[in-house]
């Protein structure tokens, strides 16, 4: 090759171009990306995945996007890339990791030129995503599980007051760790219950339709949120509450509704709470008893702000550590009741009057 052909072949681009690995939610339905998203792949050489069946392709093409199915290696993807290439790699659930660890084993070498590479997420999980999750789980569990699937309502009602049992002494703990996973037992319970009300033939509801109906509750019994009303006190919003609420399931007294099977304690505080916060002046039975002497005891905690359950499981918290003592036996947590057998040894509290956005 003489000077002059030399001179006039064209010089090979250097430039190292770029690689941009969008990822997507499979929480968000496809073809719900974000604006950067949908400008990286138009403005691509080259869009690859890895996945003929990724839920994504079939909105990319119709975008008019040119997918490839291909899986290159990171040697390969840098070869695409020559020139001031962009190729864009639309990840697969796992996130191509053999991918990405060969191309970061190239830029360690130090004997390659490294395209500017760049991480885009496409589409984001919204709060409350993981709940999708939760749904999908307990639908496979209820069809291949040989005990979830024989279960019933009624078989499963004792766990729902188990592990509200557990959720209170986390709370009353104070521990942060144990109160997460007890609240993910209790959610359990309403996801398990609401995936065997589908298969009810004549009734049947979802988790949705759950949900649903919680969320139109709350707006309609929130119109200082939701509408045009105002409250400027907890005691304001609670009066409306109670009003919304007697409306709604056209009670009689405001006794109606109370749960009769609750512990004694949190019962009778519970009538006393309806009874003051209805206006009602109504004397305490003038009985002989202890039952009568624990009513005037729960009245009295209620009057003043106690939940007498709480404090009853506070005191007997105290005791038998004084037991534990006397026995010789190191407390060393005095906190944590380990005993798991909830039939017989079981702090609760379900007196939710002073939460009324727990007694729906």
């Amino acid at each position: 090759m003489n000077a002059t052909s030399s001179a006039a072949a064209p010089a090979e681009d250097a430039t190292p171009g770029r690689v941009v690995l969008l990822t997507t939610s499979h929480r968000v339905a496809p073809g719900l990306l974000s604006w950067p998203a949908w400008q990286a792949l138009r403005a691509a050489d080259r869009v690859l995945c890895a996945d003929g069946a990724h839920p994504q392709l079939p909105y990319l093409r119709e975008a008019g996007i040119t997918v490839e199915e291909d899986s290159p290696t990171a040697e390969e993807l840098l070869a695409a890339c020559a020139g001031g290439r962009t190729v864009v790699v639309v990840a697969t659930g796992e996130g191509e990791p053999a991918l990405t660890d060969g191309l970061a084993r190239l830029a360690g070498s130090g004997r390659v030129s490294m395209p500017e590479l760049e991480l885009l997420p496409a589409s984001y999980d919204l709060p409350g995503a993981r709940l999708l999750d939760l749904v999908q789980v307990m639908d496979r569990i209820r069809v291949e599980c040989p005990w979830s699937s024989r279960q019933t309502h009624e078989g499963l009602a004792k766990y729902a007051v188990e592990e509200s049992y557990e959720l209170v002494e986390a709370i009353e703990d104070g521990d942060r760790d144990e109160l997460r996973e007890e609240l993910g037992d209790v959610l359990l319970q309403v996801v398990f219950h609401s995936r065997i009300a589908e298969e009810d033939a004549e009734a049947p509801f979802s988790v949705d339709d759950v949900a649903g109906t919680i969320v139109a509750k709350l707006v309609h019994r929130h119109p200082h949120v939701f509408g045009d009303a105002t409250a400027t006190t907890p005691e304001e919003v609670k009066e409306h509450w109670l009003r919304t609420k007697a409306a709604e399931k056209r009670r009689e007294s405001v006794t109606d509704g109370v749960p009769l099977h609750q512990p004694g304690l949190a019962l009778a505080a519970k009538l006393v709470a309806r009874a003051r916060t209805a206006r009602l002046e109504v004397p305490l039975p003038a009985a002989e008893g202890i039952g009568y002497e624990l009513l005037a005891l729960a009245a009295r905690a209620e009057a003043e702000g106690t939940d007498p359950e709480a404090a009853l499981r506070a005191a007997a918290r105290t005791y038998r550590d004084a037991i534990r003592d006397a026995e010789g036996i190191t407390n060393t947590n005095p906190h944590t009741d380990t005993d798991t057998d909830t039939d017989t040894d079981t702090d609760t509290d379900t007196d939710t009057d002073t939460d009324m956005n727990t007694d729906t």
